[in-house]
């Protein structure tokens, strides 16, 4: 749709048609009249074509009494993206509490009643901060015709440009700028983005002569820009971590309840799983079908282990931690044994050397401290040199229990050993064999809602872990054993 442009005002013409405040031009009317004749029925088909329409009046090029020029200006298919991104710039600008008082600075220092941050783009220019003692009218997200300012030379030259006097600068007195918008000081600064792109200026003006040019006064508003340009690099650093914060911790909530569901709707058919292999046990089978029935039955009981620490991590993240039902536990020898042997037949042709002092009598939930042991041996089986024997040793000394499960190997690396207890966490992601990366965690789980401590020591040799709780006697030291 075509508009039509009958007069110019002596401060600004809008069109509020288009849904958004445009300043179109700042020309005096007794300029226009200078220039000559304004054509009433000039017909302009963009805003932002208005102000470089002004200045053509202003400088004589329409003469001819009822000339007719029409613009047919496309609008850019990215336009809403731009605006979606000055936007963006709007509010980053607005954020910085330090802006107000570093306008009323540069205004203090300067003498300048108007003094503003502005996004420049390409082919825009648009307030974001503003502080306005003269009326001008530019307000928080307003814009001009980039073409009609030298905020576009600031852009192109990445260089200030300081005026005291337009009517006696030999570069400006005849400029465009100054006589559109009226002002006979003027300076501009460039303000830069992380990684020195462009993002705009800081600039001010005003109608009188106002000496800009002193080394003092330069140096300060270039520190002013300066310090801007560091609080955009704070503010985009921010705004980065704030949203790799809202990404993680969204995930890590779709994730916890997906594995609640997946735990829940796996049940069932596990069961009828397990089931069926024990009755399949009683059966007059061949020797093959024996061994199959075995091996189905064994892959059921680690899905079954799987979904035990799933409910575990669901518990401990939905009820606020870990909880253990304590009572005295003397038989921790019998129970460990037991998980020892289970895990030998899981792990066949793996040896596990284990070695427990005798008598050891703890206050715990003894079937959490058997998990401890089976998540410790199966991570020791699972990432350990095949051809070592991982070793355990359970021992009580100076009032402590302490749980030591060595593997041999190659070490871990220190960056990642302080992630080995954090869920999900798995050194190597390609080893989708080695469960979900919840082990660990459940056992420092285990550790903190008993009292205790689990550590890990690594080097290029062997790897160790040690659980470590309060204990009764006997005592290791009084008894002689080693670990």
């Amino acid at each position: 749709m075509l508009y039509q442009l009958s007069y110019i005002s002596a401060r600004a013409v809008f069109y509020q048609k288009l849904g958004f405040r445009q300043y179109l031009s700042r020309i005096s009317s007794q300029t226009a009249r200078q220039s000559g004749v304004f054509p009433a029925n000039m017909r302009l088909g963009a805003p932002e074509q208005a102000a470089t329409t002004a200045f053509m009046v202003a400088n004589g090029h329409f003469k001819a009494p009822g000339a007719t020029m029409t613009y047919l200006i496309a609008t850019p298919p990215d336009q809403e993206d731009m605006r979606h991104d000055i936007a963006a710039d709007i509010r980053n600008i607005q954020q910085i509490s330090s802006v107000p008082t570093i306008l009323e600075a540069v205004a203090a220092i300067t003498g300048l009643r108007f003094v503003c941050i502005a996004r420049v783009t390409a082919d825009s220019w648009t307030t974001c901060a503003v502080l306005d003692k003269l009326d001008f009218g530019l307000k928080v997200g307003d814009g001009l015709d980039v073409t009609t300012t030298l905020c576009e030379q600031v852009r192109d030259t990445r260089a200030a440009i300081i005026i005291d006097h337009v009517a006696e600068d030999a570069t400006y007195c005849n400029h465009h700028t100054p006589r559109i918008y009226g002002f006979q000081s003027y300076i501009s600064v460039p303000l830069f983005r992380p990684g020195g792109e462009y993002f705009g200026t800081l600039c001010g003006l005003d109608p009188n002569p106002v000496s800009l040019s002193a080394a003092a006064t330069t140096t300060s508003i270039k520190l002013f820009a300066e310090l801007v340009s560091r609080q955009l690099q704070s503010e985009a650093a921010l705004l980065e971590a704030q949203d790799a914060l809202t990404g993680e911790r969204e995930a890590a909530e779709l994730r916890e309840q997906f594995v609640a569901i997946l735990g829940h709707d796996v049940r069932n058919p596990l069961n009828a799983i397990m089931l069926g292999t024990d009755m399949l046990q009683h059966q007059d089978l061949s020797g093959s079908a024996k061994i199959t029935v075995q091996r189905i039955r064994r892959s059921a009981q680690r899905i079954a282990g799987l979904m035990e620490d799933v409910a575990d991590f669901t518990r401990g993240r939905m009820g606020g931690g870990m909880t253990a039902a304590m009572e005295d536990c003397g038989d921790l020898g019998a129970r460990f044994e037991q998980v020892v042997g289970e895990l030998l037949l899981a792990y066949p042709g793996r040896e596990i050397r284990f070695d427990m002092q005798p008598g050891i009598s703890l206050r715990c939930e003894p079937r959490r401290i058997e998990q401890v042991l089976s998540n410790l041996l199966k991570n020791a089986l699972a990432h350990g040199h095949a051809t070592h024997p991982v070793r355990v040793s359970a021992y009580s000394q100076a009032g402590e229990f302490r749980l030591r499960v060595v593997n041999g190997g190659p070490g871990i690396a220190p960056e990642k050993l302080g992630k080995l207890f954090k869920p999900f966490w798995r050194g190597n992601p390609g080893d989708s064999h080695k469960g979900l990366g919840l082990g660990l965690f459940i056992v420092a789980e285990i550790a903190r809602s008993h009292g205790g401590r689990i550590g890990v020591v690594s080097d290029e040799e062997e790897t160790v872990f040690e659980f470590s709780m309060a204990s009764a006697l006997p005592d290791a030291s009084l008894l002689g054993a080693t670990a």
